[in-house]
């Protein structure tokens, strides 16, 4: 699903994975919405996440969520 976001920006549903994540994703977790401000690679394809709320989330290379992009209207 995708839908216009305020600003001219399309917002749309992505499976990511460790090799796919961006800054910027938002990702829900236990009913809060998380933007992603960093990431760190880790050995074996792992990646720590830091959320603007300075939490912290280690996703393994396998592991799986969706998440909302915000993408610009060229």
């Amino acid at each position: 699903m995708s839908a216009w976001a305020l600003g001219g920006a399309l917002a749309s549903n992505v499976e990511i994975t460790a090799a796919t994540v961006q800054r910027g994703d938002v990702i829900q977790l236990g009913g809060k919405a998380c933007r992603v401000s960093d990431l760190f690679q880790l050995p074996q394809g792992a990646k720590k996440l830091r959320f603007e709320s300075g939490e912290l989330l280690t996703i393994h290379a396998r592991t799986r969520l969706t998440a909302v992009r915000m993408t610009r209207r060229r």
